[in-house]
């Protein structure tokens, strides 16, 4: 499968590592992204992103950029408004939607806006003594990915060390309503749903750990689930989508409730392309190497604000 080359005749510019603590991941997704353009003939110039990309960027005069960065300055709409400052198309959301997706704070708001189902959450902009909630409860910072600083917390004595961890990483802090069930991704891609996935770590929940440790979890691909209850999850995911603004590629994640269905947790703008990764096998499950899914992604870039939506380098 081969997209439309917008971009054939055009100097990538890979933007990978960057300043969050989502490093390491980046270097790994931009690296195989880098290595899949090579062998599809682009030329490409890899960029790791530091203080003083705005000098990398006019030095080496790329047309377009494929971000793979993760994390804050890199997926929370910093280094879009920069490529939107110096007009140079790019890959994924725009700022707008980048930024409320960083945000869970936000982003859970405009999911309950469109009436889509998300667990019921409390806000803390400083430490509370007790959960205002019923344990169990799910701590997250508000901007952090990569489940970074997510606990899930069954105790009072785990509530009190899983917000001093929380509290370390971000000022705000959102404890969400635990949900049993299955938990479900969905890759939307260029605004179309790819397989479903179910994941299944073999110990505890989806954390860095089984995230990134091959073997540590199974994947179902695509996920077992009866038809009505597919249909349903990729019309929620696709929904989310819409609701942030997303463009380009991008993943829901989402709780598989026996009793109540399912529900959205979070959406994430620039999803891991390493070869854990949940979205590269979403991909393969539809028919697309990790070369198809690399060239639409690409072919999908561009400058988002205002009008113009074309390559004008």
């Amino acid at each position: 499968m081969r997209g439309i080359r917008r971009y054939a005749n055009a100097k990538v510019g890979v933007l990978l590592g960057g300043l969050s603590k989502e490093r390491e991941i980046s270097i790994k997704t931009g690296t195989a992204i880098a290595e899949a353009l090579a062998r599809r003939n682009y030329r490409v110039e890899v960029l790791d992103v530091s203080r003083d990309i705005c000098r990398k960027l006019t030095e080496k005069r790329i047309d377009v950029a494929f971000i793979a960065l993760h994390g804050r300055w890199g997926e929370d709409g910093t280094i879009q408004g920069l490529l939107e400052i110096l007009g140079i198309p790019y890959t994924g959301s725009g700022v707008m939607a980048s930024a409320v997706a960083m945000d869970k704070v936000v982003s859970k708001r405009l999911f309950r806006e469109a009436g889509l189902p998300t667990p019921p959450y409390t806000v803390l902009r400083e430490p509370a003594a007790a959960p205002a909630r019923p344990l169990p409860q799910v701590v997250k910072p508000a901007s952090e990915g990569s489940t970074i600083g997510v606990a899930i917390v069954r105790s009072q004595e785990a509530w009190e060390k899983a917000l001093d961890e929380a509290f370390q990483l971000d000022q705000t802090v959102i404890a969400e309503d635990y949900v049993e069930g299955r938990e479900i991704t969905a890759a939307v891609l260029n605004g179309a749903p790819l397989p479903l996935i179910h994941i299944e770590p073999k110990e505890g929940f989806y954390d860095y750990t089984s995230k990134y440790t091959p073997g540590k979890t199974l994947y179902h691909v695509p996920a077992d689930l009866e038809p009505a209850t597919e249909s349903l999850i990729k019309d929620l995911a696709t929904e989310a989508y819409q609701a942030l603004g997303c463009e380009g590629c991008a993943r829901v994640d989402l709780i598989l409730s026996e009793e109540a269905g399912p529900t959205i947790l979070e959406v994430n703008t620039i999803p891991g392309m390493t070869p854990t990764s949940l979205v590269p096998k979403a991909a393969a499950a539809a028919g697309m190497s990790f070369e198809d899914l690399t060239e639409a992604i690409l072919d999908d870039a561009s400058l988002k604000i205002g009008t113009n939506r074309e390559h004008k380098r």
